[in-house]
């Protein structure tokens, strides 16, 4: 797991919070518009943005999140999940442990699969990735925001809370996670950004969001986030991150710029044209920021790194020019020179490919001008990237499954000996005689799952990941409805066939031990201490799942 030891970066924290506010003309092109044309054109202007590396979204931390004053000498990280910054817990030039990157919009309710999540722009948009007290992390889980009834509280750290939602709220979920009042207002206006900014999302789970709608929130989301920003008004936090995550990725939040979009959109103003101001001036550049800096994070000796720097103006004239200098400037390759006028003054911008490619290990370091175009002057930031011997991962050992419901277990794996960036837990569920298998992500050493059904098997295998590389998955572990548990290390394969409708004969090449036979509810049918090759039995017609100490996952038979 990587922890707080930067150094870098923050020397340049005053000049990107200077130069990164609202550039004219940014929003001149909602003049006029109302509901949905305002919204869809909300999303044109804050959809295109630099698309970051996950890796390198700790390195950016210190300018996003960062305690406005230093305690003790510390530079504190602002943690809006925990009140540890006040203990002086979390802080930048330290190894603290227990701090995740969280997604305030779960990871998994997107997208057709966990196993793309970092394909999608929202699994990378530092808008809604904060930094949170692992704890507090792993309590939240999946569940939506919500107001939690006092009498049902199942975990609180006097800023986080999680528990049953009161009456009309949770959209079906069993928890619900409320912010403490400081940042409902925070929160508020990251959920509407990301509605906004994603609204062509499929969402998987709609307990708060949507699919195919204008408001692309239920009902009860819309009544409690919009009381969630007008008791909580935009803060001097809220306009000090969203400059510095425009400088980085170059979009911003326009709830927290003008905070009465929100109710011409979902709230009292709805129906009415909204007025922004015309801009005719010079031509401009809004993204990139000058002196901003498109970090690559930590990569591995050999590998290449693409990012697309999302290049984007209004009033640009002719071609602009794009160069790359500096002493490590051919470690960094742009995939043009010239970047015509009439693309970067569209809504989505162009996006300037910019690769990192290190042959050495090291720090390095290269600078990006943009001019011409009719620019004054030019456009200038750093491009930046530390690269490390390829990695060496140890296969990892997990552990039975804990606190084993009917609907829930905790995934528990011994902890990696190496630095890591996250483990990924690979899931697969059997359940009617069908497997579906989908990746979660952890920077802890366990992860909890709440969504287990009456009949299913659960098994799961997880891997550590360091620098785009993936250790060798470990032993599996099984879990039934009824708390059974085994771990399978998929060191003998085992074959099964069937002969004349229900005689069942197994194929190995060493014997297996161990062996259970569960029927699709999830009972077990039939138990066999030891198979040998070739051992032979018969089963009633229907559809099984089979098991033994050394199976990596379960064999689905079906008897007919």
């Amino acid at each position: 797991m990587k922890y707080f030891y930067l150094t870098t970066l923050l020397l340049s924290a005053t000049a990107l919070s200077l130069s990164a506010e609202i550039p004219d003309g940014y929003y001149s092109s909602l003049d006029g518009l109302r509901d949905e044309s305002l919204k869809d054109q909300l999303c044109s202007i804050i959809n295109s943005h630099t698309r970051l590396s996950y890796n390198s979204l700790w390195d950016y931390y210190p300018e996003t999140d960062a305690y406005p004053e230093r305690v003790n000498g510390r530079l504190l990280v602002w943690d809006m999940y925990s009140d540890n910054w006040a203990n002086q817990t979390y802080y930048y030039y330290g190894g603290t442990r227990g701090l995740n990157r969280e997604h305030s919009v779960p990871k998994s309710w997107w997208g057709s699969g966990n196993d793309a999540i970092y394909d999608f722009p929202a699994g990378t948009d530092i808008m809604h990735i904060l930094p949170s007290d692992g704890d507090a992390n792993m309590a939240k889980s999946n569940y939506p925001l919500g107001e939690v009834d006092p009498s049902s509280i199942t975990f609180s750290n006097g800023t986080s809370t999680v528990g049953i939602p009161v009456s009309g709220q949770g959209g079906g979920s069993s928890r619900v996670f409320e912010p403490d009042d400081e940042y409902k207002g925070d929160f508020a206006r990251i959920y509407f950004y990301m509605v906004t900014c994603y609204q062509s999302y499929e969402w998987r789970y709609t307990y708060m969001f949507t699919n195919n709608s204008y408001l692309s929130m239920r009902d009860w989301a819309i009544d409690m986030l919009l009381d969630w920003s007008r008791i909580d008004p935009v803060s001097q936090k809220e306009i000090d991150r969203n400059n510095a995550v425009y400088a980085i990725q170059g979009n911003r939040n326009p709830f927290v710029d003008d905070p009465e979009l929100v109710e011409y959109i979902w709230g009292d103003r709805q129906g009415e044209q909204y007025t922004a101001a015309h801009y005719d001036g010079d031509p401009i550049l809004i993204s990139p920021v000058q002196d901003s800096e498109l970090n690559f994070g930590e990569a591995a000796v050999g590998s290449s790194q693409g990012i697309d720097l999302n290049v984007k103006g209004t009033g640009l004239r002719g071609n602009i020019s794009v160069t790359v200098y500096g002493t490590n400037a051919n470690y960094f390759s742009i995939a043009v020179n010239s970047i015509p006028a009439s693309s970067a003054n569209t809504a989505d911008g162009f996006p300037l490919r910019v690769t990192y490619s290190p042959t050495a290990t090291g720090s390095h370091s290269a600078r990006l001008v943009l001019s011409d175009g009719g620019l004054t002057g030019s456009v200038g930031m750093g491009l930046s990237g530390e690269s490390l011997p390829v990695p060496t991962l140890s296969r990892l050992t997990a552990r039975p499954a804990t606190n084993v419901t009917a609907t829930s277990y905790r995934a528990e794996w011994e902890a990696a000996t190496e630095a890591i960036d996250y483990y990924v837990i690979t899931r697969t569920v059997y359940s009617g005689g069908n497997a579906t298998t989908t990746q979660e992500q952890s920077e802890e050493n366990y992860f909890d799952f709440n969504d287990m059904q009456p009949g299913e098997i659960h098994s799961y295998y997880v891997q550590s990941s360091r620098l785009g590389y993936l250790s060798e998955p470990s032993n599996t572990i099984t879990v039934n409805t009824s708390g059974v548990q085994q771990v399978a290390t998929d060191d003998r394969p085992l074959a099964v066939t069937i002969y004349d409708g229900q005689l069942v004969r197994f194929t190995c090449e060493e014997p297996h031990t161990g062996c259970r036979i569960y029927d699709i509810s999830g009972q077990l049918v039939r138990s066999i201490d030891t198979i040998e090759p070739g051992t032979m039995i018969s089963l009633p017609y229907g559809a099984y799942l089979v098991t033994t100490d050394q199976l990596h996952t379960p064999i689905k038979i079906l008897v007919r």
